[in-house]
């Protein structure tokens, strides 16, 4: 921590602690970043930088005042601007916010090997490394590899007389290989990421190899033939289908803003077999969704949001808890400190259950294993999510691979059309992230088990 934002953490300590108004914030940062995008045979980008920023957000009588800058020694005006703005404001519906204790505490990642210490040179050598072993097949015809590392620097004040710091070292790489044979294209990606050093991008040749295989395998794999199928979701899409199409739905916002939500999303009420658990988790350590505290200085805990197949929580910023009058759970979340805390997931998954992996294939005869995603959207409880690709299964077992796998449905539905939860829960994050209200890429963890579901839509060719 340099003297510049050592001061402004003092300055900020002090204006807060004679601070009148109902609520008060300020969030500092001092980031350095490196940035190096390959594709193909091209270097895209080899960014080094480094960034200051703060935010102050106060609450006076109802009204919310922001303001956001990049000189930490004009705080002091940048916080009376915000307490101007506020004053300003006369809104029909005044905001509130709920309370919560004071805490201190300073938190740091653990690191293996430190990025800070590694020459950008050997960054890109490794870069390099993997970009040539996507290349590796006279049927790729592109690549690209993005590797990143974030070290910043996170203080976070308010005026309950919390003071909490992140000393935070964020680092990951994205491996994509796009393959081509006559017209068929496919792409095919990997990323990983973590709250961790240089050590989590290290020796992921396997991965790379396994990117390139996999889009080259999908040249040959047959288009999937439209229907309903019995299907098995492997960890990573039913991680997704479970962020997706359930967790944003558990966002507080999402229910307070939209009647329908709120007339659907009643607690206590069933939403799949008793064997289903869903939880978001801010505190598991190293998980892209990690967070020590939230960006409004609440400690994150362990929320079960489906408990026994019932709906047993939401997820809650200061301000979402005060209008729903319930407790507040550490998921107001910004990309940067620049922006203003929203309701966000962490790391949410799908807990695990009592089978084994070949018990669920065991269990079927005829269906289809879907694996991976591509993408996907929602619609209030309708989804859309294209498998990456998958297997018909006969007999209990994986036979030809398939492609251009659509799975379509009711997310409602789909939950209680859940018959078996495997016990293999895997969780992931990469170098992507979550997007909700103009603010991405913000960092996740999702996952689940392999899980069986009946009757799900798959649309196809004909």
């Amino acid at each position: 921590m340099n003297e510049k934002y050592k001061k402004a953490v003092d300055v900020g300590r002090k204006i807060l602690e004679s601070s009148s108004c109902d609520y008060a914030e300020i969030r500092l940062s001092s980031s350095v970043a490196t940035l190096i995008s390959l594709s193909g045979e091209n270097v895209d980008s080899f960014t080094l930088s480094e960034s200051v920023a703060g935010s102050v957000r106060v609450l006076v009588n109802g009204s919310w005042g922001f303001a956001t800058f990049n000189d930490l020694s004009a705080l002091e005006k940048f916080y009376a601007n915000a307490l101007n703005s506020a004053s300003l404001l006369n809104p029909t519906e005044k905001s509130v916010v709920a309370k919560y204790k004071s805490v201190n505490g300073k938190f740091k990642t653990e690191v293996l090997r430190d990025f800070m210490k590694i020459t950008p040179d050997e960054k890109f050598e490794l870069t390099k490394r993997y970009n040539n072993i996507l290349k590796n097949s006279k049927s790729v015809q592109s690549t690209r590899v993005i590797y990143r590392d974030v070290k910043t620097e996170y203080t976070n004040i308010n005026s309950e007389g919390s003071i909490l710091s992140f000393d935070k070292s964020y680092c990951g790489i994205s491996l994509a290989s796009i393959a081509k044979a006559g017209s068929v294209i496919q792409p095919f990606h990997e990323s990983v990421s973590a709250y961790s050093g240089f050590e989590v991008v290290e020796n992921r040749e396997s991965l790379a190899e396994e990117v390139v295989k996999r889009a080259v395998d999908l040249l040959d794999a047959e288009p999937v033939s439209g229907g309903t199928y019995n299907i098995i979701a492997d960890p990573k899409l039913c991680g997704v289908f479970i962020h997706e199409a359930f967790g944003h739905m558990s966002e507080a916002d999402f229910i307070y803003e939209n009647p329908k939500m709120k007339d659907i999303m009643i607690i206590g009420k069933e939403f799949g077999p008793s064997t289903l658990n869903v939880y978001d988790d801010g505190t598991l350590n190293r998980l892209a969704g990690y967070i020590p505290f939230d960006d409004e200085g609440i400690l994150p805990t362990k929320i079960p949001l489906i408990k026994d197949g019932l709906l047993s929580g939401r997820l809650h910023s200061r301000e979402t808890a005060a209008k729903m009058d319930e407790e507040v759970t550490g998921n107001g979340r910004a990309i940067g400190v620049t922006r203003q805390p929203i309701v966000r997931m962490t790391n949410t998954y799908v807990d695990n259950g009592e089978y084994s992996k070949d018990d669920i294939f065991a269990s079927m005869d005829d269906g289809l294993y879907a694996v991976d995603v591509i993408g996907g959207q929602t619609n209030l409880e309708m989804f859309t999510f294209t498998a990456g690709y998958g297997y018909l299964i006969k007999n209990g077992k994986p036979t030809k691979m398939l492609r251009d796998i659509v799975l379509t449905g009711n997310v409602f539905n789909t939950l209680k059309n859940i018959e078996m939860i495997g016990n293999d829960r895997e969780l992931f994050g990469g170098l992507g992230g979550c997007g909700k209200g103009g603010q991405s890429p913000l960092p996740v963890s999702f996952g689940g088990p392999h899980v069986k579901i009946r009757d799900v839509l798959i649309g196809g060719k004909r």
